[in-house]
């Protein structure tokens, strides 16, 4: 394998792929590339493993960088775990290599003036997924296999939503994706900022036209940011206030689930008020854009000076105490009846980092893409094209969560 991005996600599912196949009888070993070398080499010590993990330096601009990484190593499977602006690259140096690709999530270009309501083409250049999914064909011709989406939301809801749909309804109307949690960190000043994730994944998505589907409505509906607040009482760790943001179970779902009865998926996230807060102005000031300007001479991107600023995801979490959250609220019909269900996965950070030494964002989205890596490697998940977890059968992926520990629960409503 080739993994292309060493950070805090990147060592999560090295981390755990490690402890699932200690004897090495499916992953002989991965090529840990980033674009800071260094890195790369920190993740490989911390693995301590010499031989089985392999750091190198990869521009993941470079579909010809990557290439020779790949046939270098002979590689069978390149796994994308760096920031979502990168993943067209990395997908497109996968398929012209010959070899099969997954990533955690996708990356999408909003309009720079969006037109909201019924359309996702009327606010997107570049819808999240589409890259991808039109090129099924073409995938499927050369024999090849991308697994797009395999983190935790996107990644293990998808599974969720495939074994709801399959396994608990006869009917699936509507899929409500959750993710939320408890986690504080004690003696926090008032005005800290957290960025749980990858800071440029945490601004596209959080800052981008957000997306819901509803099929009596006509399709995809697109609202600005920070739109269709509500309180919602998480499972185990009580009442989350939740927004709408942009993420890829929208449009993963319909394509899988329609024909199981869906007609509408939502997916809403809790938010600090202060990160909230700092989106906005950065957002205000033009931080978030993409385009160098000049500052004394120099050719800066205002995002990469944010990302560079913020507080890292691998450097924070020793200190907080509580618990992530993140599952389906699901509502369908059963034996011809109405039927309401949550299925959930809670993290504890505390015991993340305990067992694993990593926070539990961190940990609970290595899992997710650690688990379909597995059942990649081992062939039960296999086929020819573009596909995301829904695509697949869930069985074998919820008895590995429950074999490793990784436990989720099904809950009436």
């Amino acid at each position: 394998m080739l993994i292309v991005g060493a950070g805090a996600v990147g060592e999560s599912i090295l981390r755990i792929l490690k402890k699932r196949d200690e004897k090495r009888e499916w992953l002989e070993f991965a090529v840990v590339s980033d674009f800071d070398e260094k890195r790369a080499k920190e993740v490989c010590k911390n693995l301590n493993d010499d031989n089985r993990f392999i750091p190198e330096f990869v521009d993941a601009k470079s579909k010809e960088n990557m290439k020779i990484l790949i046939k270098k190593y002979n590689i069978d499977f390149v796994m994308d775990a760096t920031s979502p602006f990168l993943s067209n690259f990395i997908f497109d140096a996968a398929f012209e290599s010959g070899v099969n690709y997954g990533n955690m999530g996708t990356w999408s270009v909003p309009k720079d003036d969006p037109k909201f309501g019924l359309g996702i083409e009327n606010s997107y250049i570049e819808p999240m997924t589409k890259y991808n999914f039109d090129q099924h064909e073409k995938w499927k011709e050369n024999k090849q296999m991308a697994c797009i989406c395999m983190g935790i939301d996107p990644g293990v809801v998808n599974v969720f939503a495939r074994y709801a749909a399959e396994y608990i309804f006869d009917e699936i109307k509507e899929i409500h994706v959750k993710d939320g949690g408890n986690l504080t960190v004690p003696g926090a000043a008032a005005d800290d900022i957290v960025f749980g994730f990858n800071v440029w994944t945490v601004i596209d998505e959080c800052m981008n036209p957000n997306v819901e589907w509803d099929k009596s409505k006509g399709g995809f509906i697109v609202e600005d940011a920070f739109a269709g607040e509500e309180k919602f009482m998480m499972p185990e760790v009580g009442e989350n206030t939740l927004i709408k943001i942009e993420h890829e179970e929208t449009v993963t779902m319909p394509r899988y689930l329609e024909k199981f009865g869906l007609e509408r998926v939502t997916y809403k996230i809790a938010l600090d008020d202060n990160l909230i807060n700092a989106l906005k102005v950065i957002n205000k000031l033009g931080l978030r854009s993409t385009k160098p300007i000049q500052v004394s001479g120099l050719s800066i991107i205002p995002r990469d000076v944010v990302a560079a600023c913020a507080p890292q995801p691998k450097d924070i979490g020793n200190e907080m105490t509580g618990m992530m959250c993140v599952g389906i609220h699901c509502k369908g019909i059963k034996d011809g009846k109405n039927k309401e269900i949550i299925i959930y996965q809670t993290f504890d950070n505390q015991k993340s980092i305990r067992d694993w030494g990593m926070q539990a964002v961190v940990a609970q989205t290595g899992f997710g893409a650690a688990i379909s890596i597995e059942l990649i490697a081992k062939g039960i998940w296999k086929d020819y094209g573009v596909f995301s977890p829904e695509y697949f059968n869930p069985i074998p992926y919820l008895e590995i969560m429950e074999e490793s520990g990784f436990n989720y629960k099904v809950k009436n409503i």
